[in-house]
């Protein structure tokens, strides 16, 4: 099965599909018409254009790939593809008053930390470094932030000796904070809500200057894994409802235990949902980094 990758613009889906054979990406035309266009059927807008293009002896049609993307009825159709040159070409073919920034999302987005670390959070799944973790455990968090941020942080895997506070709200005071971990991971994980009472006072902690909520999620599903035999489909949780629910969570975590449990799924050895998981991560994360 391909590697498939999830980008958003805009808060709209741009897929990617991975190329064995040429070692590239290749993006979803019909998501790029969709952000584009803002167009009410971007399948039939694509049409249109492809027709369009062909008659003009357009290079860009002939730069174009099937590749099997998941549809809305749940089945997998053959979609045309482009790579990121084609993505280029395919703007400039399409008008729109948002094809400057289009470009200079697409083409900064991959050398940003966000965009180096996120590829070293796919690589998880294909290493066994998953496998040898402790569940719920600090180290094994530790393990997790240094993997995806280490050479992009000098701090990656260190617990924080500063205090932290976001959107006006002060994490753990770094003077107790290790004293705290020690609390938090003794916390059981037995059941779902245990496992979610661990996860909300380990958002509460923070223990990481950057990048605790791309770790730590990544830490709940390995918990959910090892005792439930479940993870979360996090693409079932928007972006506007798990900050609500973790905001809330300090006080009251009945909504963030809601929305997981409603996202759960067991497809938990899916190469795909575990990639489809780190692409939503870091959506949460795209403009802000409270959670």
């Amino acid at each position: 099965m391909s590697k498939i990758s999830i980008r958003f613009f805009e808060d709209k889906e741009v897929r990617a599909v991975w190329d064995e054979e040429n070692n590239k990406w290749f993006f979803n035309i019909v998501d790029i018409c969709g952000v584009l266009t803002d167009s009410k059927d971007p399948n039939a807008y694509w049409r249109w254009l492809k027709r369009k293009l062909l008659k003009e002896n357009n290079q860009t049609v002939s730069g174009t790939h099937g590749f099997k993307f998941l549809a809305p009825d749940g089945k997998r159709r053959l979609m045309d593809a482009v790579d990121s040159d084609g993505i280029i070409k395919l703007v400039t073919d399409i008008p729109s008053k948002k094809s400057v920034k289009f470009l200079e999302w697409f083409t900064y987005s991959d050398n940003t930390i966000d965009g180096q670390s996120k590829k070293k959070a796919y690589a998880l799944f294909e290493g066994n470094m998953l496998k040898s973790l402790e569940p719920g455990s600090i180290k094994c968090l530790q393990q997790i932030h240094a993997y995806i941020f280490g050479g992009l942080y000098d701090f990656a895997g260190q617990i924080r000796t500063l205090n932290i506070s976001k959107g006006g709200f002060r994490f753990a005071s770094a003077q107790y904070l290790s004293n705290s971990l020690k609390v938090i991971e003794k916390m059981p994980e037995t059941t779902f809500d245990e496992i979610m009472n661990k996860y909300v006072e380990m958002n509460v902690a923070h223990p990481f200057m950057e990048g605790n909520g791309r770790s730590t999620r990544i830490w709940l599903d390995l918990m959910l894994k090892r005792t439930l035999k479940k993870c979360v489909d996090w693409s079932k949780i928007t972006k506007k409802d798990y900050f609500d629910a973790m905001i809330k969570s300090s006080t009251d975590p009945t909504y963030i235990k809601i929305l997981v449990e409603n996202a759960l799924t067991g497809k938990i050895n899916d190469r795909e949902m575990f990639m489809k998981g780190i692409d939503y991560s870091y959506y949460y994360e795209e403009t802000t980094d409270i959670y």
